[in-house]
């Protein structure tokens, strides 16, 4: 039996505009490009065209070609990204240990509020 490929594994540009993407669900790149802009107002169109077309080669997006302005999406939905990226993380950084992962994030990396927002998740409070 043949092993699944793995989806491929953004860049960090490619990453920052799958974010500006998803909450878009799908968008032309003019559209993807007005949304980036408000982040980042230096960002060119052409930046953001090719960055589209190499993220569409790789697998990273889809594109309606029905319309005169091709239509994007996210190839993979922001949950399951995150996942396939977090694994990798804990199999690479931390030997495949989710308590080491959780522990190095709780070393100073999460305010008081965010503490006891986990607290409540884990004594069943937040579901």
């Amino acid at each position: 039996m043949a092993k699944k490929k793995a989806p491929p594994k953004p860049t960090p540009a490619e990453l920052n505009l799958l974010r500006v993407l998803w909450p878009l669900g799908e968008a032309t790149v003019k559209q993807v490009h007005e949304a980036a802009q408000k982040e980042r107002p230096d960002m060119a169109y052409a930046t953001v065209l090719r960055l589209m077309q190499i993220m569409h080669g790789k697998g990273l997006l889809v594109r309606d070609e029905s319309e005169r302005s091709h239509v994007y999406a996210p190839a993979q939905a922001q949950d399951s990204l995150r996942t396939n990226l977090l694994k990798e993380l804990i199999h690479k950084a931390f030997a495949g240990s989710g308590k080491e992962l959780v522990m190095a994030a709780l070393r100073g990396h999460v305010t008081e509020k965010e503490r006891k927002e986990i607290q409540r998740f884990l004594h069943g409070e937040d579901s």
